[in-house]
């Protein structure tokens, strides 16, 4: 995440410190009494998979929430690959001949996950190669868009950028990242929403904003699904590695 640079404004007679290490505001009276106003609380993680555990643990959802996730497949077998110290899922690659190898991990809805008018946050460690790209991979989403519900984040056409999509109604909102991530290198990928807007992140980077309603409100029934919308076809497969997904909200 960014820390901000402490910044010094001198207004009015009034002193106002700024610095997120610190976390607090400070501001002078016209008693020159000073007063502490607390930094708003750092997002609670309601989802987090980071794959490391052992047997049936490497689904586990690691925030403590009980997000378990549920391998969902056709024609396909979850694959493990070795990531620094841990390991990572590696999904089935492109494929043009019926039938397609296809896996997507789901965990059920629960009333945590729906972030509502809520700010929130969602993000995953990717590794895409230039040649396994295509119209459209999902990392992870909740909802669809057909249904006027929805948060995604996905990686968009041939050239491999990240975007980030929220959904209320008829209205889609999407912010598209400037720069790829189609390279076979790590890379994070972040979608936040917070003070009015729906930015995509990459490597820590703004790489995006849109302006968003204030009463834009995603909530569904759906489960939460990483690697594609289903097992069926045409489910926008992911053909990357995906480590470290997670879900906060607040």
């Amino acid at each position: 995440m960014y820390r901000f640079r402490p910044c010094l404004l001198l207004l009015s007679g009034v002193l106002l410190v700024m610095a997120s290490l610190a976390a607090t505001t400070a501001a002078r009276t016209g008693t020159d009494r000073a007063f502490w106003v607390p930094a708003p609380p750092p997002p609670t993680m309601v989802a987090h998979y980071t794959f490391d555990g052992a047997g049936p643990e490497i689904w586990a959802d690691s925030s403590g929430k009980g997000h378990t996730l549920t391998p969902v497949t056709g024609h396909a077998t979850p694959e493990l690959a070795v990531r620094d110290t841990g390991r990572a899922v590696r999904f089935p690659g492109p494929c043009r001949m019926s039938p397609c190898p296809r896996l997507v991990l789901r965990a059920a809805t629960a009333p945590d996950l729906n972030p509502g008018v809520r700010p929130f946050r969602f993000g995953a460690a990717v590794r895409l190669a230039p040649n396994r790209t295509s119209k459209g991979q999902n990392i992870l989403q909740k909802g669809y868009s057909t249904e006027g519900s929805q948060y995604k984040l996905q990686v968009d056409g041939r050239s491999g950028h990240p975007s980030c999509a929220l959904v209320s109604g008829a209205a889609i909102h999407l912010v598209l990242a400037r720069v790829t991530v189609a390279d076979d290198r790590w890379h994070t990928v972040e979608c936040r929403r917070h003070d009015g807007n729906l930015a995509v992140y990459v490597d820590r980077v703004a790489q995006g904003i849109v302006a968003l309603p204030a009463d834009l409100s995603v909530v569904n029934s759906e489960p939460l699904s990483l690697g594609g919308k289903s097992a069926f076809g045409d489910n926008d497969q992911f053909h990357g590695m995906l480590d470290d997904v997670w879900v906060a909200v607040g």
